[in-house]
């Protein structure tokens, strides 16, 4: 009767084997589609909690416990996000700083 979903972590066999595929590649194509992937896991992860808000707000919510995971999955994902695009817009302005 357990309704937890596991989490799924990433190896680091798993993590070496992607990097040798992106490296292999050789453009930027696989860069950007792994970053749309990831913005759009993002997406719906929002979705599910904005949905999940509704639900509680309507009281229709079935699982509570469900609906506090996906709301907390939504927000950490949404943290994880924002700083990755500081982390990048930051080595930005870092290359633009660089002199030649």
């Amino acid at each position: 009767m357990n309704n937890i979903s596991g989490i799924s972590g990433t190896s680091t066999a798993e993590l070496l084997k992607q990097k040798e595929k992106l490296s292999s590649s050789g453009s930027g194509d696989a860069f950007s589609q792994h970053l749309k992937s990831a913005l759009n896991e993002v997406n719906e992860l929002q979705v599910e909690s904005e949905n999940a808000i509704g639900d509680l707000a309507t009281g229709q919510v079935k699982d509570l416990h469900q609906a506090a995971l996906a709301i907390g999955k939504a927000e950490t994902s949404m943290k994880l996000m924002l700083e990755i695009r500081n982390k990048a817009l930051n080595a930005y302005k870092e290359l633009g700083r660089t002199q030649l």
